[in-house]
Formats: C-alpha cells, structure tokens, sequence
C-alpha cells in the first residue's frame, strides 16, 4: 500500500493528441511509479496545447481527476507570449507556472501576475534561474545572448556590489514577489539542492532588481524557456 507522503507531489500531463484517456492512463501509471494515490497538482503540458482541437477535453479530463480525489488542484505552465491573464480567465486554474527573474521581469512589469493572484489563481514562478544566463561568464555566454551582453555582466556587477551571488540573488528576487505563492526550481544533485536550500534560507539581498531587467526578445526568449 502506498506509504504517506511529506512532498507536494505535481504531476506535467502529456500531450492531449492521443486523447484523454491516454492522458488519464499515464498519470495513473506515474502515480504508480511513484507509489502514491494523490498527488498536489496536475498542470497541463502548456497553454497551446489546451488551445489545440483536443485540449477542451483534456483540461475537462484533468478537472474529473480533480473531482475524484486524484490531485487538489490542476495548472496550466504559461509562457509571457501565452495572454496568462487571458488564459487563466478562460480555463480558470487553480495554479499557473509563470516564468519570471531577475532578467525577465515582463509578466510583473506589466501587472499580469498581480492580476492572476487577485483572481485567486495561485502563481508558481518558475525559469528563476534564467536557463544559467547569470551563472556564466561573458566569454561563455551563447551567442544569441550577446544583444543582451552588457546588461547580463551589470547585474551579476550589481549582485557583486552587493556583496551576493547570482544563486541567492535569483531566489531572493523570486522569494520576495508578493505576486508568487511558490517558487519551482530544478537541481541534478543533492549539493545543488544544499546549496539552492542554504540560499533560500539566507536573508535576501537588497540589491536593485529595476535596473537588473532587460528587454532583448531573443535573450528573453531563452532565459524564459
């Protein structure tokens, strides 16, 4: 029998396009693999998919497993590009995967997450750690992140100046959004967890996080991912 579980378990549903019994059967078979009955949240693979000729059934499928007792809530991961506040008014989630750091600021600039949390949506921000924009150095750095060059190496100055790093910077930046209910982080190893853990316990810095924004599309597009 399944033992308790002390974590917020969230299940990513797969594509709807071999329909919602599909859907059904591989988060029944990961909840198996797990060995659990329930889970926290099952959020949908992406907006466009629930926007595809099939997502309607697959998002009534995931509110039935809801109402069976499968999971407490159901999500949907969205993109700057997505309309979250458009697509959190039609589909009205419990929860939305936003994506939002110190480099990519648009969904709090333009009031977008401040108006999902009012709705009662829960917002999770995720991508805080820029897809490792801040963690490389300039000489590293991809090229397609070369527009946003100087603003990158000003606010790893900026986090420097303020006697930080990027690691604590990222998450005291996300930790300290009135806007986010969890932040969602990803690690490879437990010394990534010990070390993510110990900076998310740690006083955030007070750095300036106006100046840190920048607003290359293409840079966004990669640090949002």
């Amino acid at each position: 029998m399944p033992q308790p579980n002390p974590f917020r378990i969230t299940l990513t549903a797969i594509r709807p396009d071999r329909g919602p019994d599909a859907v059904e059967a591989e988060l029944r078979a990961q909840m198996l693999r797990l060995g659990v009955e329930r889970v926290d949240s099952i959020v949908a693979p992406s907006a466009t998919d629930l926007f595809s000729p099939l997502g309607p059934k697959l998002w009534e499928r995931l509110k039935a497993l809801k109402d069976q007792g499968l999971c407490r809530r159901v999500g949907v991961p969205v993109y700057a590009s997505d309309d979250p506040v458009g697509v959190a008014r039609r589909f009205k989630p419990d929860l939305v995967q936003a994506p939002a750091s110190l480099l990519d600021q648009r969904l709090l600039l333009d009031g977008s997450l401040t108006t999902i949390a009012e709705m009662g949506v829960e917002v999770h921000l995720r991508s805080i750690f820029l897809n490792g924009a801040l963690f490389l150095p300039p000489d590293r750095a991809p090229s397609h992140l070369k527009a946003a060059a100087g603003r990158i190496s000003r606010a790893r100055r900026l986090i420097a100046e303020g006697r930080s790093d990027p690691l604590q910077a990222a998450l005291g930046f996300a930790l300290t959004r009135p806007e986010a209910s969890a932040v969602l982080v990803g690690v490879t190893s437990a010394a990534e967890m010990s070390a993510v853990v110990a900076a998310a316990m740690s006083p955030p810095p007070d750095l300036d996080w106006d100046e840190m924004a920048i607003d290359d599309p293409e840079t966004l597009a990669w640090v949002a991912a």
